[in-house]
């Protein structure tokens, strides 16, 4: 699948008292672009849960380079890569037009209604259509 590309608004909420987005905020801000690129290939994720895959972050690393600030939209940039059939890697960037803030490698696992490590169904890990 391509990459996909979410906007997003800063708003006072989801900055400092310096006025710039508090790195917490940019996890959130990726999970939305995570949630709406898994959306693109036909299912929702909480229809994914209904399917007994329930979808766990196993690690996150950010990269911050540059501060988004109040008001500014924000393009996040988001792809996979299927790692081994029970982890996969979204690689996302947070730009304001083409100048990176942020890169981030979230790493997803798997996991059945029993809380057990399950491989990923391979439409998801593929990034394909589910429908």
């Amino acid at each position: 699948m391509p990459a996909h590309r979410t906007q997003i608004k800063v708003y006072y909420e989801d900055t400092d008292c310096l006025g710039m987005v508090y790195h917490a905020n940019y996890l959130r801000y990726f999970e939305r672009a995570r949630t709406e690129y898994v959306a693109t290939g036909g299912r929702e994720i909480h229809e994914w849960n209904a399917l007994g895959y329930l979808i766990i972050v196993y690690s996150a690393n950010l990269r911050f380079r540059a501060a988004g600030r109040l008001g500014d939209v924000l393009e996040i940039v988001t792809t996979h890569q299927a790692r081994t059939p029970y982890r996969m890697a979204f690689l996302q960037e947070a730009r304001r037009g083409a100048e990176l803030l942020v890169h981030s490698e979230v790493e997803l696992a798997c996991l059945d209604a029993d809380r057990r490590l399950i491989p990923f169904p391979p439409i998801l890990a593929q990034g394909g259509d589910a429908g």
